[in-house]
């Protein structure tokens, strides 16, 4: 890696002014017949046709199957994957992400100079990336699985603190609209982002800043994320 591309990234990381799947239900289906003999329990008639039609029932319900969840659509491992042919356009979620290892980037080739790169980002906790069809390349080094989720996905979010190094938040899902604190913050190394897609580009920013000190922001339901980054916890006030 070049020492260009090395400032590149950071430069990303620190100035960018930077669920879940819907759950299958799985339905079984399950037959019950019972047969019964006629009114003389002795006649050997009755006794020999009822057992065969109720095996034939029982059968038949036994033999069915549950459907078999969908394989989750993921990205697994580092390198290079070509949108299209190694990776399906979509929006994408890592989680549990430590210390900024995790590196990824958009592409607009795969010349490998620094003007190529659309957008990157070295994540803690969680990240969204939407990877979009114009794309050539999509990076990924040390990340935790990306896994393809429903950009259409709501939730119910509950609690009233998010951590600071939580990462990249889905409004609606991950955090709900409200206004936060974060206090105690020392020397800018808080960083908080409004956006209104995970592009991640500079015209995504709705909002950002680098906080010493208290930090109060209003997420709002028009918001798509909001990212956090070495921040102290954030506390919901209203």
């Amino acid at each position: 890696m070049s020492k260009s591309q090395t400032q590149q990234r950071n430069w990303f990381a620190r100035h960018k002014v930077l669920t879940a799947a819907g759950a299958i239900v799985v339905v079984v289906a399950i037959g019950a017949a019972m047969g019964g003999g006629g009114e003389d329990a002795k006649t050997p008639e009755a006794k020999s046709s009822a057992p065969a039609s109720s095996g034939s029932k029982d059968s038949g319900a036994t033999g069915s199957k549950a459907p078999e969840k969908p394989k989750a659509v993921t990205i697994d491992g580092d390198g290079d994957f070509e949108v299209g042919s190694d990776v399906k356009p979509g929006l994408y979620r890592s989680t549990g992400n430590k210390d900024a290892e995790c590196y990824w980037e958009r592409a607009k080739d795969a010349s490998g100079e620094v003007d190529s790169i659309l957008a990157n980002d070295n994540v803690t906790g969680t990240a969204y990336v939407e990877i979009k069809s114009s794309d050539k390349l999509f990076t990924s080094t040390s990340c935790g699985t990306w896994e393809a989720v429903d950009p259409k996905a709501a939730g119910t979010p509950s609690g009233t603190t998010v951590k600071g190094s939580a990462g990249t938040l889905k409004v609606g899902v991950d955090i709900a609209p409200g206004t936060y604190k974060s206090t105690g913050n020392k020397d800018a190394e808080c960083y908080w982002e409004r956006s209104k897609d995970a592009s991640h580009g500079v015209d995504s920013i709705l909002a950002n800043d680098n906080v010493t000190g208290t930090a109060v922001v209003k997420i709002t339901a028009k918001d798509a994320y909001f990212k956090t980054a070495g921040c102290a916890d954030w506390t919901k006030t209203g």
